[in-house]
């Protein structure tokens, strides 16, 4: 009778996972940190990526560290943030930021990895015009009409721009300037989203089935599994959306 993965190999496996996740955490609030004070309350951004932090369950010394590297020690002032634009698969079109100390390491990274799946490196500009930065907070609703009218009445008096309800989730749009006035807004009104930041949010989305849509999928997981990238957009209309 074949055996199933030990006990000790799922938590390793998880263990890895974790770490990776954390890597990308830090070297975000490395370059928060950067851009602006290393104070959390001063800061917003690095507020933002905090918290984000503290939800993964990351230590508060970790944190600080993390903080400190910002500030300058360890190193920390070589990293820096680089935007990536392209497309893949089918035509969709890809934003890939990342936080980095070494470049060329970097566009090699996510230029091949494009390459591989039927994708490509564009220049500064080709994709972002299909998309607008803007604060983004999701809401799971399950259909709730209740709970979606007190997330749509919360929001627009939050001084939110709007409020998009699909696939049972409620997604709270705003100016990136107002992100953290309108999230903390909606704290204090009940209201914690299980996902929040400020993001780049495609105007259309093109829908992917198929062969695109599987070789897509495996461009996603192989991106995110690069450390030095920290975020990808799509502008692609999955199944699960």
């Amino acid at each position: 009778m074949g055996r199933g993965p030990s006990i000790e190999g799922r938590k390793n496996a998880e263990d890895a996972k974790r770490a990776k996740v954390f890597t990308k955490l830090i070297r975000e609030i490395t370059v928060a940190t950067r851009a602006g004070v290393p104070d959390p309350a001063l800061n917003p951004r690095l507020r933002t990526a905090v918290d984000k932090a503290l939800t993964a369950n990351m230590s508060k010394d970790t944190i600080e560290r993390a903080i400190k590297r910002g500030s300058g020690a360890d190193g920390g002032a070589k990293m820096e943030e680089l935007r990536y634009e392209g497309y893949g698969p089918g035509g969709i079109a890809l934003i890939i930021e990342c936080f980095t100390d070494n470049a060329t390491r970097t566009v090699a990274d996510v230029r091949h990895a494009l390459t591989k799946h039927g994708g490509n490196l564009g220049t500064s500009g080709s994709v972002a015009f299909q998309f607008t930065r803007c604060g983004e907070l999701v809401f799971a609703t399950g259909g709730d009409e209740a709970k979606e009218e007190k997330i749509l009445e919360a929001a627009l008096d939050a001084g939110a721009d709007d409020v998009v309800n699909e696939h049972g989730e409620s997604t709270v749009l705003c100016a990136p300037e107002n992100f953290e006035a309108v999230q903390q807004k909606l704290l204090e009104a009940g209201l914690d989203a299980q996902h929040a930041g400020v993001v780049m949010r495609p105007n259309n989305r093109t829908a992917a089935s198929g062969e695109t849509l599987e070789t897509l999928n495996d461009l996603l997981e192989k991106l995110d599994a690069l450390d030095d990238v920290s975020e990808v957009y799509h502008n692609a209309l999955l199944p699960a959306e």
